[in-house]
């Protein structure tokens, strides 16, 4: 499986999870302060929940389009990784864009609507069965009063359904308009489960 993954591929994945993390970490020890304790515990935390939520959406578009005879490769954009940490310093906001994951056909092999649909779709996907594993873990925490495993769980909830419910936006080059565009019956319910998933993720956080 990872010999599908070059080397500059590999490169760009790695600044991109960095950058991501760190750009969630500025939001998070923004009423905390600068000290190296909360700076290192808030990055860790990124990094294992909205790093892997990026990892594992890019990857799941990648080894769907592999499966479906194309070859698939992420691309970092290193202006938005940069635009994404700059927001988050300067205002506490993030609009992360780090990339996409490009898809090339072979000997003039071209999409087909359905294939597109599907290869958007695992996207979204990939980030709602995070969520569950996270409320999973979440869950556990609370059963165990343990503070740390809890901040992971709630953390890695509220990032991966916001994950999937922006990706699944029927706008621009979105995953959404593609599955939308396929099959509006499973857009609907992904859609739906996204921001459940979202609505869930903040009555935990705030409740």
């Amino acid at each position: 499986m990872f010999d599908k993954i070059t080397a500059r591929e590999r490169r760009d994945l790695l600044i991109a999870w960095l950058a991501i993390s760190a750009a969630f970490m500025l939001i998070f020890i923004r009423s905390g302060g600068f000290v190296p304790e909360i700076i290192i515990f808030y990055f860790v935390i990124s990094l294992l929940t909205v790093g892997l939520g990026f990892l594992v959406h890019e990857m799941a578009h990648k080894y769907m389009a592999i499966r479906y005879g194309y070859w698939a490769e992420f691309v970092m954009d290193g202006t938005m990784l940069t635009v994404a940490i700059a927001l988050a310093a300067l205002t506490g906001f993030v609009f992360a864009a780090p990339g996409a994951t490009m898809i090339y056909g072979q000997g003039g092999q071209g999409l087909t609507n359905r294939e597109n649909g599907i290869i958007s779709v695992v996207g979204p996907v990939s980030n709602l069965v995070l969520f569950a594993l996270f409320a999973v873990i979440a869950f556990i925490a609370h059963s165990l009063e343990n503070g740390i495993l809890s901040i992971i769980g709630l953390v890695g909830m509220s990032v991966n359904g916001m994950l999937a419910a922006f990706n699944m936006l029927p706008v621009g080059n979105l995953d959404g308009k593609k599955v939308l565009a396929w099959n509006p019956l499973i857009f609907g319910v992904v859609i739906v489960l996204a921001f459940a998933a979202v609505y869930t993720a903040v009555s935990e956080l705030l409740f």
